[in-house]
């Protein structure tokens, strides 16, 4: 239960919501979904829901669907019998027998093939499967938690996901926030992976982080969620090198480097939620205004107008198109949209329309 306590780290609204859906699920034995963006901690979720719930002493066994090939993973979820294919020269067990009694999770669940969706759906079903090249069913008693960040109505819609599969493991669906949607996080999140990092490097101890990088990290769209904020955090600290003094500057992006005095190895370029953009004509007044400022500035509300202004530079670019607005800026679709919503954005009808 600690590790529990450890790793779900936050006080947010949006995290107590979700985690308060988890723990009413806990002792309900049944499948259940969990909805949420890359790096939001869906596996510590669904951790969470094992041991919180009466099957905890038993094994938590997890893979991910889309990582693997489909008949690998076939092979990993059911075993296979010796012989079973070229060289499968002894019997494997398979995860649900080693999940037998407990938990497992599944991620990826939206790349899964359908072949396979309905092999899944029977033992979810009736608990029965046999082996890759047996004849023998089994019986195992495990309890499924899914997880992915796919549309899987959509995708069911379409014919790529069973709508039979999609019903049975959505006895309940639980969501999980995004960081942007969990501001009161950030802090307490990023100074827990400083101090695990510090300790890393050996330093004695963590002075905090400056104004001007909690700003940032605060101003920050973390499209990659907690899994980015923890890169940049660690790289951070790495960076900035002086065990004596609070870390005042948050490397978002990697090749946009730093010195102590705050210039830039980059020339000729801004950045947006961590993506490099070369400077056009065309570029925002707020981009490429003088750095002659009056202090003190709120920081955080000159990024904000920066990232807005971006934004609608794109779209005038791209005639009021937000997918190659996106592919302008370097983002996905979701994260366009996402930012759109952000600065109560709408397009407009194009020129000539």
């Amino acid at each position: 239960m600690e590790r529990i306590k450890q790793n779900m780290i936050g006080q947010s609204p949006a995290l107590m919501a979700a985690l308060d859906h988890l723990s009413s699920l806990a002792s309900i034995d049944r499948p259940v979904l969990i909805l949420g963006e890359r790096g939001t901690g869906k596996e510590l979720a669904a951790e969470r829901l094992h041991f919180l719930s009466p099957r905890w002493a038993g094994a938590f066994v997890k893979i991910n669907c889309g990582a693997i090939t489909e008949t690998l993973l076939e092979s990993e979820l059911f075993g296979h019998e010796a012989g079973a294919f070229t060289g499968a020269t002894k019997q494997h067990i398979g995860r649900f027998e080693r999940a037998d009694q407990g938990t497992l999770f599944l991620d990826e669940l939206g790349t899964m093939s359908l072949r396979l969706q309905e092999k899944l759906l029977r033992l979810i079903e009736y608990g029965e499967f046999e082996r890759v090249g047996g004849s023998k069913t089994l019986q195992v008693n495990v309890r499924v938690i899914a997880a992915t960040n796919a549309d899987l109505p959509k995708l069911a819609d379409a014919g790529e996901f069973r709508w039979d599969l999609l019903d049975r493991m959505t006895f309940d669906v639980v969501r999980l926030p995004p960081l942007r949607e969990r501001q009161d996080d950030i802090t307490e999140l990023a100074h827990h992976f400083a101090i695990k990092m510090v300790a890393e490097l050996g330093w004695p101890l963590f002075q905090g982080f400056g104004e001007i990088a909690l700003k940032t990290m605060l101003s920050h769209h973390w499209p990659g969620n907690i899994r980015e904020l923890k890169n940049v955090v660690e790289r951070s600290v790495y960076r900035w090198g002086d065990q004596d003094t609070a870390v005042d500057q948050v490397v978002i992006n990697p090749f946009h480097s730093f010195a102590h005095d705050g210039t830039s190895s980059l020339s000729g370029t801004q950045m947006l939620d961590g993506h490099t953009q070369n400077n056009k004509a065309a570029e925002p007044a707020e981009a490429a205004e003088s750095h002659d400022k009056a202090w003190p500035t709120d920081l955080r509300e000159k990024l904000q107008a920066i990232e807005r202004d971006w934004l609608v530079c794109a779209l005038e670019e791209s005639k009021q198109s937000q997918k190659i607005a996106a592919q302008l800026l370097g983002l996905s679709y979701d994260q366009m949209r996402s930012l759109m919503r952000k600065h109560s954005l709408r397009t407009r009808p194009g020129r000539g329309e």
